[in-house]
């Protein structure tokens, strides 16, 4: 045989694995979408805190992809959400905070739901997600959170045990209307989008989830006192420092951590319940699968809470992309990746025409062929305007809009307690991270009263009489 012969023969049995899976993934797969509120990395897959409970959510990244460094675009619900479902960054659309709605700037953009339902998809939701067109949602659109019983024993802080079981939980209503779609057949390829609230604040779980985090074993993050000594003035702003002060003074440490982690397994329960739902229906075989979670959370680290901050712990989330005849099991990509690039994934990968503006992320389909493929595209967060953070396999930098720069090695300090933006011999790595930066800092988008996700009042202090309202975006 020529050589020529021989290569191409060799090069297309070479082929014939890649070639026979791509056969197997169906031109119109079925999409279960999956997004979580307020979920950090605290994943049991994740190996990032050793007594957290997450076993179905172990289970699911065991099924397929799991991204160890993905990143979300904004830490606050509607701007991560916004940028999430429209494919563009805040920055470009200038919805930066919780407070602004999200529709006005990005009416002209269409929406990943929008995009579905032109690509011949049935589009059904239910709790908390965000998107424009929907044949149908639960509650509904305007209602998408089911009302829970309150807590007791919640002092200081929102965060305690209900007396009644799942059952009477809003989370476990969106699980049930996710479970009764996939145990029907469906005429057509359908997008299935389950918006789980927990563990977003206010941070209650039936009593029997808190009992598998005593109060005595709770372990609190490792914190520097003098972590925010080389933080400068913006960052320390964001960190709301006297926050930390007040927990403290409470004593509610380990008790929100617990009431934190309590939720954290409750909602991981009800992921098994959907997909338990989905192994057992007529969907099975040809549904991809990925999970997401808006932002993630700060527990005391850097003496801050919640999140609304450009650190790790406030934008690391947890990823999962489970897509029959393309992933397998039990693979883990290490690149750095955003959720702004689930939108341009799911074009690529749902067949569906792609939308007239430009979509500001990168498909992660190479990715789920091979975890190990090259990627030069760091992630980009920001929160608020022209603050923003490059992450990188390696590094994380931060730019505040005054100037203000952070700078850390996470091959020698993942902890981000070492802030070496003024340090010379790292000049260079700071410049080259800084051409990552967003060109575009649009203006804010209007504002309205209110608003998701404000601090609790004890969080906040006592507000002086005339003192306009404190909510956090």
């Amino acid at each position: 045989m020529k050589p020529v012969l021989l290569f191409r023969f060799y090069f297309s049995l070479a082929l014939l694995p890649c070639l026979a899976r791509a056969e197997e993934l169906p031109a119109k797969p079925n999409v279960l979408f999956i997004a979580i509120d307020d979920l950090r990395d605290w994943v049991g897959a994740l190996g990032t805190r050793a007594d957290v409970k997450t076993p179905n959510l172990d289970r699911l990244a065991a099924r397929g992809v799991l991204f160890t460094r993905a990143y979300c675009a904004a830490p606050a619900c509607n701007p991560s959400r916004a940028s999430f479902m429209s494919g563009v960054r805040p920055s470009s659309s200038g919805v930066y905070d919780n407070n602004q709605p999200s529709l006005l700037p990005l009416k002209d953009k269409t929406k990943l739901t929008d995009l579905f339902m032109d690509g011949g998809y049935v589009v059904h939701g239910a709790g908390k997600i965000f998107g424009g067109k929907w044949h149908d949602y639960f509650k509904s659109r305007k209602v998408p959170k089911p009302k829970e019983p309150p807590a007791k024993n919640t002092v200081f802080y929102p965060a305690g045990a209900v007396e009644e079981g799942d059952d009477a939980m809003g989370d476990t209503a969106v699980a049930n209307y996710g479970i009764a779609f996939l145990g029907k057949p469906q005429p057509k390829p359908f997008f299935l989008g389950i918006g789980f609230v927990k563990p977003h604040m206010p941070l209650y779980a039936p009593q029997k989830y808190f009992d598998l985090y005593p109060l005595d074993q709770v372990q609190r993050p490792k914190t520097l006192e003098t972590d925010l000594d080389d933080v400068p003035p913006a960052g320390i702003a964001m960190a709301k420092e006297d926050n930390h002060r007040r927990v403290l003074k409470a004593g509610q440490w380990e008790r929100v951590i617990q009431a934190y982690l309590a939720c954290v397994t409750y909602m991981d329960g009800q992921v098994g319940r959907l997909i338990d739902a989905l192994d057992a229906g007529p969907h099975a075989k040809n549904t991809l699968i990925i999970l997401w979670s808006d932002h993630g959370w700060s527990l005391g680290e850097k003496h801050h809470w919640q999140k609304f901050a450009l650190w790790e712990e406030t934008t690391r989330v947890p990823v999962i992309a489970i897509v029959p005849g393309l992933t397998q099991p039990g693979q883990r990509c290490e690149r750095t990746v955003s959720l702004m690039d689930i939108y341009p994934t799911l074009v690529e990968l749902c067949g569906l025409p792609k939308p007239a503006h430009t979509l500001e992320g990168q498909s992660l389909v190479p990715l789920l062929r091979d975890p190990k493929a090259a990627r030069k595209e760091p992630a980009i967060t920001t929160h608020g305007r022209n603050n923003h953070a490059v992450r990188t396999e390696r590094w994380r930098y931060i730019h505040y809009a005054d100037g203000g720069e952070e700078l850390y090695d996470h091959d020698a300090d993942p902890l981000e307690w070492k802030n070496l933006a003024d340090d010379p011999q790292f000049a260079a790595a700071k410049a080259e991270l800084a051409t990552w930066l967003p060109k575009i800092n649009a203006p804010d988008a209007p504002h309205v009263k209110g608003g998701d996700d404000e601090e609790p009042a004890t969080l906040r202090g006592k507000k002086k009489p005339g003192a306009k309202s404190s909510k956090q975006p």
